[in-house]
């Protein structure tokens, strides 16, 4: 047995306990319902409410604040709001957006999708509030680099409940998510990225009897090489590559997404009534209904992130003096990550009809078999862009798991070095290494967060409405 197949097998049952708490099920309708998915709806849906359906209302206001509109010279802050938009979606604009929605419609079926884009369409709500926060909370915490800015549920979190006189709890809630936010870094935002986009390179380059078949050490060595290269600069090296690399590999797949729907173009209509009826289907039952629903609104939490805080970490380096116009750019993350890009995986497959060819549960290899059906070779595109995407996962990610890392144990450029080689080391670990378990734990962590982040947006919601009105009475209705 090799080394790395050991520490997973001595792992697992630390995995396998970490996974029945955070995913803890109860039963409903022949379903299990995880109780972390009710609690991240529940916040989505109360947001929405409370605020009046800010993320309908405002969405074209939301459009002219990242295009510029309301941009403020001189305001404080090290990124524009377009890089702090791009640099949050480089880090949930990933391999969820591929194999996650494949998974979702080959569990769920076409009516997944629906649930989908309706939980991304509520989790606007909640990434409106935590990226607001993340700005309002913001803390210049290094005395030798005055310019630089630090912020996100760590440190929200301490301060509202500080500032209510609340002692330790504030500190508590945000240490826990520090810390889950860094294992999450290093699992789910670092190894799993490398380790896929490895196989999916092995793949097309001859599969296990092709020359990289043994090399995932080589492929990790060299991902990790450019990803130094742009994280040794900081956020505005990494917003500088993000800016220009989600709009191009967004273009990209989009572009031959959209090429594959054109070309399945009869079979539209049929696609869109089955992903309705499905949704909805009397002849499923109650339960097939709650299964879709519950398949759908896992993958979209997955995908776009709302309720976990990660976001609120970059936008609070975003040049303004105003929390809630960053906010409605923070929003526009689940909707561009969720509700184009995965509707249109989801709408390739739907429309191929790829997904009845299936036995089950699949994921990437469900996505490629329903772009490869339209347009031979396109397999290449896929891996291209798996690559782009998990590049760009690293990158944002890394920043997440560096400002918590910071925050524990200081802000100091030594460190900030430390982190940073050691997450460069874990990509070639989580490249040539099998660590399922770990990885797992991981992705436990990563939803962990959550559990700490909206207890701090309820907590302060009466103060979030207050300023939300504010800015719609100076800013918004000056202009009517």
């Amino acid at each position: 047995m090799r080394i790395d197949e050991t520490i997973d097998q001595a792992f697992q049952p630390i995995a396998d306990f970490a996974g029945s708490v955070v995913f803890y099920s109860v039963p409903l309708m022949g379903q299990d319902v995880k109780l972390i998915l009710l609690w991240l709806v529940a916040a989505a849906v109360f947001f929405t409410l409370y605020l009046g359906f800010i993320n309908f209302r405002y969405f074209f206001h939301a459009i002219d604040v990242v295009r510029g509109k309301y941009d403020e010279p001189g305001a404080g802050g090290q990124i524009n709001r377009f890089q702090a938009l791009a640099t949050s979606l480089s880090g949930t604009v990933g391999l969820g957006n591929i194999a996650g929605v494949a998974l979702a419609v080959s569990v769920g079926g076409p009516g997944a999708v629906f649930w989908m884009v309706l939980m991304a369409l509520f989790g606007m709500s909640t990434k409106f509030v935590e990226v607001m926060l993340g700005v309002k909370y913001r803390h210049f915490p290094d005395k030798a680099h005055p310019e630089k800015i630090s912020g996100g549920p760590m440190y929200y979190l301490r301060d509202i409940f500080d500032n209510r006189n609340i002692p330790y709890v504030g500190h508590i809630l945000a240490a826990l998510f520090a810390i889950c936010c860094i294992g999450g870094a290093i699992g789910g935002g670092n190894m799993f990225q490398a380790n896929q986009s490895y196989m999916q390179l092995v793949n097309v380059t001859g599969g296990e009897a092709g020359w990289l078949a043994d090399k995932g050490w080589l492929y990790g060595l060299f991902l990790a090489f450019l990803v130094g290269l742009v994280i040794i600069g900081g956020i505005k090296s990494i917003a500088n590559v993000a800016s220009k690399l989600v709009p191009l590999m967004g273009g990209l797949y989009l572009a031959t997404g959209l090429i594959v729907i054109a070309m399945n173009f009869a079979n539209i209509p049929a696609a869109l009534g089955d992903i309705f009826m499905q949704a909805f289907a009397p002849e499923a039952g109650l339960g097939g209904v709650l299964g879709g629903l519950l398949v759908g609104v896992q993958r979209a939490a997955f995908s776009n992130e709302a309720g976990l805080g990660s976001a609120a970490i970059v936008h609070a380096t975003a040049k303004t003096n105003e929390p809630v116009s960053q906010g409605f750019v923070g929003m526009l993350g689940p909707f561009i990550d969720t509700v184009i890009i995965c509707l249109v995986t989801a709408l390739v497959i739907v429309f191929s009809g790829a997904y009845l060819e299936g036995n089950g549960m699949e994921g990437v290899e469900l996505t490629s078999r329903a772009f490869e059906s339209a347009i031979p070779g396109t397999r290449y595109v896929l891996a291209l862009t798996v690559f782009l995407f998990a590049y760009s996962t690293l990158l944002t990610w890394s920043y997440y798991g560096q400002k918590c890392t910071t925050y524990l144990f200081g802000n100091h450029d030594w460190i900030v070095l430390s982190y940073k080689l050691v997450f460069l080391i874990f990509i070639v670990i989580g490249a040539a290494a099998e660590l399922t378990s770990i990885i797992n734990f991981t992705d436990a962590m990563i939803l962990s967060m959550a559990i700490p982040n909206i207890i701090g947006l309820y907590v302060v919601a009466p103060e979030i409405k207050k300023d939300v009105k504010k800015y719609i009475e100076d800013i918004v209705n000056k202009e009517k």
